[in-house]
């Protein structure tokens, strides 16, 4: 079935979906083997061990590219073991150049793991991209972004980003997990890798542990397949089968998320209690136009800060809720409060995070597809 014709509401029920050829399933099955029978050395019909390739894994890889519209995409066993397959692409004395607001564990991947192997990386504020000229030189090889970040929520113009990589031959990598694929596709604005932490928007229900990788050239396919099957971090059938399930659902999850957003974040703006309410939709955060121009709506990701600016008035709001389950993660269904300081960004050193503006009080919201009045008058009840 050829997908690039149809809107991409179509395509997330559609895309990398068959019919299966025995029975005739419309749901792609799952897959659940090992090792696959040939019928003589060599002869395998494309499966011969499952950690190089699975049906219902590749049935979902072809939806993620088709979705992302790009040409390729590799599924591995969590967002981490995607971004670990990404640095992988790097050599000793490589250098990086990497958005200084952006998840923990990437932050702690770079810095605990690769750096202990000659991999340079550089932290800085790409809200105007040009900023990033300063940074490269001959070992540059990778620039490395989130947008929207997480969790300050900062925009990062990618198209200008794309520029300047392909201008030094860099590769320019952008995780898209807070967006996901209905808002945002950085393929289309130059980027060569599309990062997700599937388990989030993509998956949608709290209930898979997911990474992919989207490309659209062929070598950077071949490399990263290569580490994907030598490295083995691979998802097993069923994982990739509920991410398939999710991804049907996404456009009509993603309407809500934005609609529940944009109502939270106008709650919490007029609060009387409430300090600072960051949320890519209001007119006045920064860089909403680029987010106007590279997104198609806002999303349901918020973080504030009270007034009394407090930790432990930020606990108590943390402790209170009934509907915003206090947990990490982010895009389920169900709406989620956490406190990034000590939970999502807890590896970042301290000095860091409040140089970039991530302070102890800040709450982070995953605003899921309850009803808001719900919402809001859980919210109302945890601030007082």
């Amino acid at each position: 079935m050829q997908h690039k014709k149809y809107k991409l509401d179509t395509k997330l029920i559609h895309a990398g979906i068959e019919p299966d050829p025995t029975t005739g399933a419309i749901m792609t099955p799952i897959y659940q083997t090992s090792t696959y029978v040939q019928a003589a050395p060599g002869d395998h019909k494309g499966y011969e061990y499952a950690r190089t390739q699975n049906p219902t894994r590749n049935a979902l890889q072809n939806a993620l590219a088709a979705i992302e519209n790009g040409k390729y995409g590799l599924c591995f066993g969590s967002g981490m073991a995607a971004t670990d397959a990404v640095a992988k692409l790097l050599a000793p004395g490589d250098e990086v150049i990497v958005s200084n607001d952006l998840y923990g564990g990437t932050y702690r991947i770079f810095t605990k793991v690769f750096a202990n192997y000659g991999i340079k990386f550089h932290f800085i504020g790409m809200e105007d991209a040009q900023n990033i000229n300063q940074y490269i030189n001959s070992n540059t090889k990778m620039i490395w972004i989130e947008t929207p970040t997480n969790p300050l929520l900062n925009i990062i113009d990618i198209e200008a980003c794309s520029i300047i990589a392909k201008k030094h031959k860099l590769i320019l990598v952008c995780d898209n997990t807070f967006a996901s694929p209905y808002l945002q596709n950085p393929l289309d604005l130059g980027a060569d890798i599309v990062l997700h932490s599937a388990t989030k928007y993509l998956g949608g229900h709290s209930d898979v542990v997911h990474g992919a990788l989207i490309m659209n050239d062929l070598s950077l396919e071949e490399r990263l397949r290569f580490i994907q099957n030598s490295c083995g971090a691979v998802p097993g059938p069923h994982d990739c089968w509920l991410v398939l399930r999710g991804i049907k659902t996404l456009h009509v999850r993603m309407q809500r998320h934005c609609e529940n957003g944009k109502a939270i974040a106008e709650y919490l703006r007029a609060h009387p209690k409430v300090g600072r309410v960051l949320w890519v939709g209001f007119e006045d955060h920064p860089n909403h136009a680029i987010a106007k121009k590279q997104m198609r709506g806002f999303g349901g990701m918020i973080s504030f800060t009270l007034k009394d600016d407090n930790i432990d008035a930020a606990l108590h709001v943390l402790k209170n809720t009934k509907l915003f389950s206090l947990a990490e993660s982010l895009g389920g269904v169900e709406s989620l409060i956490g406190h990034p300081a000590t939970m999502t960004h807890a590896s970042i050193p301290r000095e860091d995070r409040i140089k970039n503006g991530l302070v102890d009080s800040l709450i982070r919201l995953s605003v899921g597809i309850e009803d808001v009045d719900d919402l809001i008058e859980d919210l109302a009840h945890a601030i007082g």
